[in-house]
């Protein structure tokens, strides 16, 4: 008997022991190769300087970018001073039913097109030893940021570790041998700017500009000719520290010769001094600010550097912990991983790394004031990036900060509101001039780090149906009140926050029109990138009170009132926006038992269109729900029915986060799975590629290509799925799939000021912790059970469900 016990034991343990080595990591991407393309490399960042590094053996690529190297310098808000006065014309043609006439004026009402995020450069280590690497392993550990190769070649094993720290502003690269003087290696640099290499006392310097403006048609005026020196401004410092082995230099390069470990410090700053201020008469001493960060990072010791920058990341990065359940899958390297669960496979812990890694791009590439995360992060490699690599307002830059608040990255959030404070200030001169109204601020469908706010389309050259735009304001002014009602940050609101809600708010007052039965509406509108077809089969852009408009409008207003009644303020302008909500022309359900799109019940040019924003009212709205409005919710469900779910990435981290708020958890999670579908790298040629909305190897989101704001609304779509909020109550496990009947989750934040930390088992909640940040009330809801929550600052209760 005491031997089968033992035997027992013993088959028990190591059952358990070979579960945790074959267990999948939530935390680590890896691979078996270098990567040969962008979508296949791991990226580093410290929310300002982005590294993407490819890991190569004998030759290593690193491409470095910094958040605030665009194209460009201020931008003449007042570029078309009288644009407003094609206003009148435009709204007669709407009136008269002629949107041919309409689509072709509303052209008039067009301004530049925005700048470009720039490449800076590419770093790259040459190794003198060349030969075939073998036991090559390349990672990227997102619970602390740090990314490593390791391999062996003519028996001399190599490693490197590479990390972006953001305490020290400073990239370091360790490189090491495990027999002494074998470390051989040089270090260029070259940019696809306007630039200049040298080394001087050792140290790699290339110093640039980004060009004035690069995008096709834009005229530039002869007198910008005349002036030399405009532009930003950077410069990037390379210097290596030793332990052994003796460093040379060429003209344009570095070399380390018989070493066993080094140590490469890379430093990069630029001029841009500001949204307003002229990066190069204005700007500030890139040079000055470059070597100021060398010089104090290069007298740290490496242990103390990786310290500090692990540190720094793990105080956001570690405030949330998701659990799944048990999972089967075997330890494959990411790609792999990645093909297998396309196939239908179980990978619970792919689910959650995919989920981290969300949360890890925010904290890498969101943490400049005034310079949110573009289309691609901070990381792209391209001259003329797709879409300019800029700030798409129509629903991009927005799903970026979806996690922002709720996966508890508050801090993450502070880049994009304070580009809407910086929006507000150019955005004043393009109501008046842009849209005649003489009350607050405007922005429309695309912006860069210059916040420009003016509609695009290169002066009339473009497609109405995404140049003419208007509303980018309403939708961001929501993003003011998230950051309030999740942190409960009353002084914030007060001094920052509610002053640019109003401006948003008094310039939709001023736009909007009334219909011919009283009812307001926006007029022109179009919904973002969609077309209609008219009953005379004219497809189109251009009409009025557009069902998305409205939407947002509602949105922005309910918000807004919210706000003034916390800060006891503005109740005329609060009585005026409440006249204004309830006199907006309501919903309408089309025969198809769709929410309309359109002010009439018109058929789409394309039925599975990527876009769907006339359900912002559902998500990331909330004045649509199951319960509250449950006919509206019908229609929204009757909507992503007809669009399907074949899509975009980024359109299908929205779908997903759609589907969650219609309590369809097992929908919402299908949606998920496709999203994680595995897609080849751009540029790679196989028999049978795997193209369209997915993810890259590197678990980068596919548009194609690639696009960041996938990856942030599918982490944020996870939260959603597990934790829904409003000001009065918190919703646990509102959307859970019935794969994930098992789990628990630690850090998810809750409206009102609070924090969750929940277990369930058989899809049962079974035990929930709250903590209150300021203290309150709310009332929590999982199943058929409610229960009231009065905490006081820093309190917390535990209570088994």
């Amino acid at each position: 008997m005491k031997s089968n016990l033992v035997k027992i034991f013993f088959i028990l343990l190591f059952a358990s022991f070979s579960t945790n080595i074959s267990a999948q990591s939530k935390h680590v991407l890896w691979y078996n190769q270098p990567a040969e393309f962008f979508e296949e490399s791991l990226v580093l960042g410290n929310g300002k300087m982005g590294a993407t590094v490819f890991g190569g053996a004998n030759a290593d690529k690193i491409y470095l970018n910094d958040a605030t190297l665009w194209s460009g310098e201020p931008v003449n808000a007042n570029m078309s001073p009288e644009a407003y006065k094609n206003i009148p014309a435009i709204r007669e043609a709407l009136k008269n039913e002629n949107y041919k006439l309409a689509e072709e004026l509303n052209k008039k009402i067009q301004g530049k097109n925005s700048e470009s995020f720039a490449p800076l450069g590419t770093l790259e280590i040459n190794n003198s030893e060349k030969g075939k690497a073998v036991n090559y392993h390349r990672e990227l550990d997102i619970s602390n940021a740090i990314s490593k190769v390791s391999y062996e070649m003519a028996g001399v094993k190599y490693t490197r570790e590479y990390f972006v720290s953001a305490p020290d502003q400073i990239m370091i690269i360790k490189l090491t041998s495990d027999h002494k003087g074998t470390l051989n290696f040089d270090i260029n640099l070259k940019s696809l700017l306007k630039s200049n290499v040298e080394v001087r006392n050792n140290i790699l310097v290339m110093t640039g500009s980004a060009p004035i403006h690069e995008n096709a048609g834009y005229t530039v005026l002869p007198k910008y000719l005349d002036i030399q020196e405009r532009g930003t401004k950077f410069t990037t410092l390379i210097q290596i520290k030793k332990t052994d082995g003796k460093i040379t230099n060429s003209r344009e390069s570095l070399s380390l010769k018989d070493a066993t470990e080094a140590i490469i410090y890379v430093s990069v700053a630029t001029s841009f001094n500001g949204f307003d201020k002229n990066p190069a008469s204005e700007g500030l001493d890139d040079i000055a600010i470059a070597v100021q960060n060398m010089n104090k990072a290069f007298a740290k010791p490496f242990d103390k550097l990786k310290e500090s920058h692990t540190t720094d990341y793990q105080k956001f990065y570690n405030r949330v912990d998701l659990n799944l359940g048990k999972t089967t899958a075997p330890d494959l390297p990411t790609d792999e991983r990645l093909l297998r669960y396309a196939d239908g496979k179980e990978d619970k812990n792919l689910e959650i790394l995919y989920f981290n890694y969300g949360r890890y791009l925010l904290i890498s590439s969101s943490r400049t004031l005034g310079v949110p995360a573009n289309l691609q992060g901070i990381w792209n490699p391209h001259l003329n990036p797709p879409w300019s690599s800029n700030y798409t307002m129509n629903i991009n830059l927005e799903e970026n900060y979806w996690l922002a608040e709720n996966t508890n990255l508050s801090e993450m959030h502070l880049p994009l509101l304070s580009f809407i404070k910086n929006l507000s200030v150019t955005g004043k001169v393009t109501a008046k001039t842009f849209y005649g109204v003489n009350k607050g601020w405007a922005a429309a469908h695309n912006s860069d780090i210059w916040a420009m706010t003016n509609p695009v389309g290169q002066f009339g050259k473009e497609d109405p149906m995404w140049a003419c735009w208007p509303i980018a304001g309403a939708w961001l002014s929501t993003h003011i009140w998230e950051h309030y009602v999740f942190t409960q940050d009353k002084n914030y609101l007060k001094t920052e926050g509610y002053p640019l809600m109003k401006g948003a708010a008094e310039f939709l007052l001023g736009w909007m029109i009334t219909d011919k039965n009283g009812n307001l509406i926006t007029s022109p509108s179009t919904s973002p990138e969609n077309q209609y077809i008219a009953p005379d089969g004219f497809v189109g852009a251009t009409m009025y009170g557009g069902t998305a408009d409205l939407a947002m409008i509602r949105e922005c207003f309910g918000k807004t009132i919210k706000a003034s009644k916390v800060l006891n303020i503005d109740a005329d302008f609060r009585l005026k926006l409440e006249t204004a909500l309830s006199k907006l022309y309501p919903y309408q359900i089309g025969k198809k038992g769709n929410l309309q799109e359109w002010y009439f019940d018109w058929e789409d040019k394309d039925p599975k269109h990527r876009h769907q924003s006339q359900l912002f009212g559902l998500f990331p709205g909330d004045h649509i729900t199951p319960e509250k409005t449950p006919d509206l919710a019908e229609a929204s469900r009757k909507t992503l029915e007809i669009k399907g779910d074949e899509t975009t990435g980024w359109s299908k981290g929205w779908r997903i986060n759609l589907w969650a708020r219609l309590w369809d958890g097992n929908r919402a999670y299908k949606m998920f799975r496709e999203l994680l579908r595995y897609v080849d790298p751009d540029g790679k040629k196989t028999a049978t590629p795997r193209r369209g909305g997915g993810t890259y190897p590197n678990l980068f989101d596919a548009h194609p290509p690639f696009q960041i704001d996938g990856n942030f609304g599918g982490a944020a779509a996870v939260a959603e799925m597990l934790v829904q909020s409003d000001e009065n109550e918190i919703r646990l496990l509102p959307a859970l799939p019935d794969v994930w009947e098992t789990g628990s989750v630690k850090g998810i934040c809750a409206r009102g000021g609070f924090e969750i930390a929940m277990e369930w088992d058989n899809k049962i909640l079974k035990k929930v912790t709250v903590s209150s940040k300021i203290g309150g009330k709310t009332n929590l809801i999982s199943g058929d059970k409610k229960q009231n929550v009065t905490l006081k600052k820093g309190e917390s209760l535990e209570i088994n469900w």
